[in-house]
């Protein structure tokens, strides 16, 4: 089954908006023409309508961070999926950041899961489980119940209309890698079958699973050649022109 393979920069909260522009013409102007997946900038909120116009008439889509799950209200500090409509493509929901210094739930997770798909928003939304969770085995647990939180609710239609990002919190930041074996048997083993579990196989199979873990030019080709990695959700990566595009020439590896 033929998957649509996306590579998407999460640029976190680095780069003023003009930082941005410049970055995200960069990559615009030296993206090869015959692209092997789909690409996607998350910049700041405030940076979004610069790399907006930095983008506009490439290949490249825009993506948003976070999103809130009303379209208004008195949320302070907060964006709304319907303010990203219409210009945004996607949106990342349920990052293991937000989960961690922000209190995001799986409960929350479902809300602006529900609320992206109802603007017409694409959610990437993350799973993974940090380095206590996995030393002590609980991997599958993790991912499971983040799966079955994020989707509670939603048809096999609206599930369809989603990515996941795998994202094993374990290997960012802590000295520890996963090897590509590692992260597909995750995916192949526990997140899918989760899906399968929820709707069917077919649902299962044909849903966009990222990988987000300390992606590099040097490893994408090995990582986007394993059968059940369709992208990846790219940090640090991301922020250098050079290295996110060599990340992008690695998803040939799929084709």
């Amino acid at each position: 089954m033929t998957r649509k393979i996306i590579i998407a920069g999460n640029w976190k909260m680095h780069k003023t908006p003009q930082e941005a522009g410049v970055l995200a013409q960069a990559i615009v102007s030296a993206m090869p023409t015959n692209l092997a997946c789909e690409v996607v900038l998350c910049p700041s909120h405030t940076a979004l309508a610069t790399v907006s116009t930095a983008i506009a008439g490439s290949a490249v889509q825009l993506g948003a961070q976070n999103c809130h799950w009303e379209a208004q209200g008195a949320f302070t500090g907060e964006t709304s999926p319907a303010m990203l409509a219409g210009w945004c493509q996607y949106v990342i929901i349920g990052h293991s950041e937000r989960r961690q210094f922000f209190g995001e739930i799986n409960e929350t997770v479902n809300r602006k899961v529900k609320s992206a798909l109802k603007y017409g928003l694409t959610p990437i939304i993350c799973v993974g489980e940090n380095l206590a969770e996995n030393e002590a085995g609980l991997t599958q647990a993790v991912v499971s119940d983040h799966v079955n939180g994020a989707y509670a609710g939603l048809s096999a239609e609206d599930a369809l209309k989603t990515v996941i990002a795998y994202e094993p919190v374990w290997a960012i930041g802590t000295g520890k890698t996963a090897t590509a074996q590692q992260a597909d048997d995750v995916i192949g083993l526990y997140i899918r079958p989760a899906l399968a579990a929820l709707y069917d196989e077919v649902v299962a199979q044909s849903i966009t699973i990222q990988y987000g873990g300390s992606v590099k030019a040097s490893n994408a080709a090995e990582l986007l050649g394993m059968p059940n990695i369709d992208g990846a959700l790219v940090g640090g990566a991301s922020l250098q022109a050079g290295e996110f595009l060599g990340i992008v020439a690695g998803a040939s590896a799929k084709s």
